[in-house]
């Protein structure tokens, strides 16, 4: 099944205020996104660029937050492309979100450089040939690097991001120091981190959050844990509920 033959399911935030819709089969955002909107620190009529829309929860959530803000997205997959675009209307954001059609790995062809404030990314995680490849292409295709690895990402990221403006990217603990090398080699400097844990007592992180500044200080914030439930198998921590409220 393909996800133009799937029906679409409503997911709502800020107590309905805000609506995204989704694929019932096919990519569903997680709580990454959810994650990774609540750590950016945009600036009061910042741009951001959204580095792999999906259905565009994360600008979205950020459209909601700030009021005064502009996003654009990239979001290679056509599907997707036409859902997000429901999204924004549906929330009557056309005036200030948009959507680029197109791969980030040939970002000099689809915006203009050093053009946006904030970039931010829930990139792809596993490696191709890494785990097991989902039938479901769109759900494949957000979470294997086949249409772009971490290089491609925090290279489109440098690409787009003012001097001294901020690149935030969700990833997986185990592959931060990957993370931090890639984010260095362009001269982005990671300046906060956010571990974060399922639960009060697990012994690694499952997700990192960091904020780079292009061609900022050496300096680093190591943040406290951040908990999603409140103990293994239980409820949404207090600081989770409150996201999704």
């Amino acid at each position: 099944m393909t996800a133009t033959d799937c029906l679409l399911t409503d997911d709502t935030l800020f107590n309905g205020r805000l609506v995204c819709k989704q694929y019932k089969s096919g990519y569903r955002f997680s709580m990454d996104a959810i994650l990774t909107a609540y750590f950016c620190r945009p600036g009061t009529d910042d741009s951001i660029l959204d580095l792999g829309f999906g259905c565009g929860i994360i600008g979205l959530i950020l459209a909601y937050r700030y009021p005064q803000i502009t996003i654009t997205g990239i979001e290679v997959q056509p599907e997707l492309v036409r859902l997000a675009e429901k999204n924004i209307s549906d929330n009557s954001m056309q005036s200030r979100m948009r959507i680029v059609k197109g791969n980030f790995c040939h970002i000099p062809e689809l915006i203009a450089p050093e053009s946006f404030d904030l970039v931010v990314s829930n990139p792809p995680y596993r490696k191709q040939g890494r785990g097991r490849i989902s039938r479901d292409t769109q759900r494949a295709r957000a979470r294997h690097e086949i249409d772009g690895g971490l290089t491609d990402m925090v290279r489109a990221a440098a690409y787009g991001v003012k001097n001294t403006g901020k690149v935030v990217v969700v990833y997986p603990a185990l592959r931060s120091i990957t993370l931090i090398h890639e984010l260095k080699a362009r001269n982005l400097e990671p300046k906060r981190i956010q571990p974060v844990y399922s639960y009060p007592g697990q012994a690694d992180a499952v997700l990192v959050l960091v904020e780079a500044v292009k061609n900022g200080g050496e300096e680093v914030r190591l943040l406290p844990p951040f908990y999603v439930y409140t103990e293994k198998n239980g409820p949404y921590s207090a600081a989770m509920q409150k996201m999704y409220e």
